[in-house]
C-alpha cells in the first residue's frame, strides 16, 4: 500500500497529512512518497519507540540527508501535548507558519494520520487567522478521521482567542 499524503490549502501553502512512513511494512517506499512530496519541513508527533517499532528510526536522518527539516513533538495515541512539547510548541508553530506563508509545505504525521496529526493541523491553521470552524470543516473534508478527541479539539482551539 502507497503512502498517501492528504493536502490542504493553508495560509499561502499547503499542509500534509499522513501515517507514519514505514506504518503498513515499507519505510523505503513511504519515504520515497515523503521525499517526492518536497515538504519543507516534518513534524513527527510519534514516539521515538512508535518509529522504531515500524522501522521508521532512520527518518530524522533520512530527511535531514534530503536537506528537509524535522521537528519531533511526541504526542501520546489520542493524547494532548505534555509541559515538555507545549514548550516546544511556539517555535515550531512560528517555523511551520513562515514556511506555509511563503508558500511552502508542511509535513505532519502521527502513526495514524488522524488525531494528533489533525490536532496539530488544525491548531496552525487557527494560530494563523484561520476561523475555527471553517477550519475544521475544511480540515475534516480532506482527512474525516482529523482530530479524534474532544481533549484535541480544545488544544487545537486554544490559539483562537479573538
Amino acid at each position: 500500500m502507497t503512502l498517501h499524503i492528504a493536502e490542504i490549502p493553508a495560509q499561502g501553502g499547503t499542509l500534509g497529512l499522513c501515517p507514519m512512513p514505514g506504518r503498513e511494512g515499507n519505510y523505503r517506499s513511504d519515504l520515497t512518497t515523503v521525499l517526492a512530496w518536497h515538504p519543507g519541513l516534518v513534524l513527527t508527533l510519534t514516539s521515538k519507540l512508535e518509529l522504531a517499532s515500524k522501522g521508521a528510526a532512520t527518518l530524522p536522518h533520512d530527511l535531514a540527508t534530503a536537506g528537509i527539516a524535522w521537528a519531533h513533538l511526541p504526542i501520546p495515541d489520542f493524547g494532548t501535548p505534555d509541559t515538555k512539547t507545549t514548550a516546544l510548541w511556539p517555535e515550531t508553530s512560528a517555523r511551520a507558519r513562515a514556511l506555509l506563508a511563503q508558500g511552502g509545505k508542511v509535513l505532519v504525521h502521527c502513526m495514524g494520520g488522524c488525531g494528533r496529526s489533525g490536532m496539530v493541523a488544525l491548531r496552525l491553521m487557527v494560530e494563523a487567522g484561520e476561523d475555527p470552524d471553517v477550519a475544521l470543516v475544511r480540515l475534516r473534508a480532506t482527512r474525516p478521521c482529523a482530530v479524534e478527541t474532544k481533549a484535541q479539539q480544545r488544544w487545537a482551539l486554544a490559539a483562537f482567542s479573538f
